[in-house]
């Protein structure tokens, strides 16, 4: 009985909400939402990479932010904050770059 309100009570202290993941989504929305072009090349077209980019970051920040946790490592890793801020930087470095 120890053991499973120890589990239960740990599970409560992973799954809060992560307000800076989440304010990273929500900011990747609002801008990607309000200004399009930002997802597109020079010539107009969609740039998939950076889109893609972006939307790794929004779906990590949004999964972490909420505090959902997942229980296989290999999703938790892609849905952590550490995934959100790699994303975001990639995401970055690519826009500065062109």
């Amino acid at each position: 009985m120890e053991r499973t309100t120890e589990m239960a009570s740990h599970a409560a202290a992973e799954t809060q909400i992560h307000l800076p993941c989440l304010g990273i989504a929500l900011v990747v929305m609002s801008v990607g939402t309000l200004y399009p072009p930002l997802l597109a090349d020079a010539a107009g077209r969609v740039d998939h990479l950076s889109a893609g980019l972006a939307f790794g970051t929004m779906s990590a920040g949004f999964v972490r932010g909420v505090g959902f946790v997942p229980r296989a490592s290999s999703l938790r890793w892609l849905f952590s904050g550490w995934s959100c801020l790699l994303t975001g930087a990639a995401f970055l470095t690519l826009k500065l770059l062109h």
